[in-house]
């Protein structure tokens, strides 16, 4: 059956390689991005581009309406925009952790609340939320970032059981390392919010840490991440998590029978 996909954060990495694999299968599929130019290359490939904001309700109520007015139904919305910012709390300015907890929670939640109508109506839908193994274990230095994850997880887990009864699904994705721009871009944030305080010299070595791995051979390729969406999109009865990902299984396993002290001296260690 051809159904009518919305997916954010389309630009780039997973939402880029899951926008393609899903529209290689067929569905109609509205690869959602700030960016337009960013998604040319999509639209070659036959998703059909959309601007949107995830921190401008107005951007995204035009881009419900046009997906509206030219389907009449959206069956899938996968709300996988989100960036990390690295730093210690006492660094990080308050107005980036809220900015944070925008794009990767609160943008979410608002776009899911304009699609939820529709499905209701149309007696069926799925949400598919892109979460990450930081929303289970809490990584030195990842402190907004972990509330934002954190946050997905629970607001998945209560959007779950609040939709069950009007036919609508909703699956979390849960990453571990993968190779995308998120390392790179998370080690340079946490570079710039950690030099010139007390918390330079392991704010610098978590960074180098981190564009260390995410430059390696051992993460994940990301369309390895977008079949799983896919599969999630697609399954008659999907799961509530798919965990895949370069170490996503063993840190969720640790941080879970670790005693607390344990795990903290851990994280210390790689910083």
């Amino acid at each position: 059956m051809t159904k009518v996909i919305l997916i954010t954060g389309a630009s780039s990495g997973i939402g880029y390689y899951a926008a393609l694999r899903l529209a290689g299968q067929g569905h109609r599929v509205y690869g959602a991005a700030r960016r337009m130019e960013l998604l040319e290359q999509l639209r070659e490939r036959g998703v059909v581009p959309v601007r949107m904001d995830v921190t401008d309700e107005a951007s995204m109520e035009d881009g419900v309406n046009r997906i509206i007015d030219a389907e009449g139904r959206i069956d899938v919305l996968i709300n996988n925009a989100g960036y990390g910012y690295m730093g210690a709390i006492e660094n990080v300015p308050i107005a980036e952790a809220k900015r944070q907890l925008e794009v990767n929670l609160f943008g979410l939640a608002r776009l899911t609340q304009m699609v939820l109508p529709y499905m209701r109506k149309q007696g069926s839908g799925r949400i598919i939320n892109t979460s990450s193994v930081a929303g289970k274990a809490v990584i030195m230095f990842g402190g907004w970032y972990n509330v934002s994850k954190f946050s997905v997880e629970a607001l998945s887990d209560a959007l779950r059981m609040e939709l069950k009864p009007f036919g609508i699904d909703v699956s979390i994705i849960e990453p571990g390392g993968i190779k995308t721009d998120w390392g790179i871009i998370a080690s340079d944030n946490l570079e710039t919010s950690s030099s010139g305080t007390a918390y330079e010299n392991a704010g610098l070595r978590m960074a180098r840490l981190l564009k260390r791995g995410y430059t390696s051979e051992f993460l994940t390729n990301p369309d390895r991440i977008a079949k799983a969406i896919a599969r999630a999109a697609n399954a008659r009865h999907p799961k509530v998590r798919y965990r895949l990902g370069a170490g996503s299984g063993l840190i969720v396993i640790l941080h879970a029978v670790l005693p607390a002290r344990w795990w903290d001296a851990l994280m210390r260690i790689f910083s």
